[in-house]
């Protein structure tokens, strides 16, 4: 399939374009300049995790996924809030690496690993590998922990060729091949994969769109690598990382630099016939559509967020050098809703203090129960 651009159905994009640039424009200075910006960029990764699932057909309540994150889970974890914390820690995981670090053959290895979420194999960056010696024990190889020692010492070699290929020791290209390998030994009645879906070729194959889209102006250079995405779909339990890979490639290119956009959440906003249309003007058309309702959510974001933030400030001004509530306010504007016990733990205070300082600073409760309350910016 080609993805270039011609003439004609350029001339067709050019009025969402310019729209989209524009908006995103504007998004990212605001939230440069913003005393609620980090606030904001950290409240994205809940709603953009949320608007993953919602695109792909899931619902998940950002209440839930805030608690989850916290480990304060009112009820048992579903398998789509499990997706979408997943989608979450990557968002986190790419938003603390380089801007082009996504992207790039390591990057991608470690985002698209056996973990699937890329934080299990940071945290092995950070241990040194541990060599387990069996015979030094004197275990023999039939003992009943023979075959538990096997995988993790399978584990243990997938997680140092990783960090080989992290740290520049090993060629980027091994990354792919011993992850689609680990996946195959994991699974030998091929039930959960499938022999014919080659995930390795298909990511070489989009990885082949990247030159024509740097030589295209970001926006739409990122538009195309998600219709890339979309179409070649090299990865089946992972679909939702091509998202976050445009929101990188809009960071990389410098056009969102402030904070890892929120793709999802304007896509969301977008009618599942247009962004799904067979026709492919109509496609990029409706891709260009969401980054504009993204960037425009997030203004409206921004401005509700600066009224809290006044509005809290009032409460505080004239206090005590030693008072929590500043910290309290900047953990509120970080989260869409907070809890006492995480306002306690955040705070290292009591849940009884937590509940005066509520109190105090004047949010909205958002639950309206007794036993269970919970506040956040509406």
């Amino acid at each position: 399939m080609r993805y270039d651009i011609d003439g004609a159905m350029l001339q067709s994009l050019l009025p969402a374009l310019a729209a989209a640039e524009d908006g995103l424009a504007r998004l990212d200075e605001r939230v440069l300049r913003s005393p609620v910006g980090e606030g904001f960029a950290e409240r994205s990764h809940f709603f953009d995790a949320a608007g993953a699932l919602w695109v792909a057909g899931e619902l998940v309540h950002v209440e839930d996924l805030v608690l989850h994150d916290a480990h304060m889970d009112s009820r048992a974890p579903s398998h789509e809030l499990t997706i979408a914390h997943s989608v979450l820690r990557t968002r986190r995981r790419i938003w603390t690496g380089e801007p082009s670090w996504a992207l790039s053959g390591s990057g991608l290895a470690v985002l698209t690993s056996a973990m699937g979420e890329g934080e299990g194999t940071a945290l092995a960056s950070k241990t040194p590998a541990i060599e387990v010696d069996t015979d030094e024990e004197g275990e023999d190889e039939g003992g009943p922990l023979a075959a538990e020692m096997a995988e993790i010492d399978a584990l243990l070699a997938r997680s140092q060729k990783l960090i080989d290929i992290h740290t520049g020791k090993a060629p980027a290209g091994e990354a792919v091949a011993a992850i689609s390998s680990a996946k195959r030994n994991d699974d030998p009645l091929g039930l959960l994969g499938d022999e014919e879906w080659d995930e390795e070729q298909r990511l070489a194959e989009w990885r082949s769109v990247l030159p024509l889209a740097d030589s295209l102006p970001p926006i739409l250079g990122a538009v195309i690598l998600f219709e890339a995405w979309d179409r070649i779909e090299p990865l089946r339990r992972q679909q939702w990382l091509g998202g976050l890979l445009v929101a990188s490639y809009l960071r990389a290119r410098g056009k969102v630099a402030s904070h890892l956009f929120s793709f999802y959440g304007g896509l969301k906003l977008v009618r599942h016939e247009r962004r799904r249309a067979r026709d492919r003007p109509t496609r990029l058309q409706a891709f260009l559509e969401a980054m504009h309702l993204g960037a425009a959510a997030g203004l409206k974001e921004i401005d509700r967020l600066s009224l809290a933030r006044t509005q809290m400030e009032l409460r505080y001004r004239g206090r005590r050098s030693n008072s929590s509530l500043p910290e309290l306010a900047d953990f509120i504007l970080s989260r869409p809703m907070v809890s006492a016990a995480m306002i306690a733990r955040h705070l290292r205070i009591t849940p009884r203090g937590a509940l005066n300082l509520v109190n105090e600073i004047g949010i909205r409760e958002i639950t309206g129960r007794g036993r269970y309350r919970a506040w956040g910016i509406i």
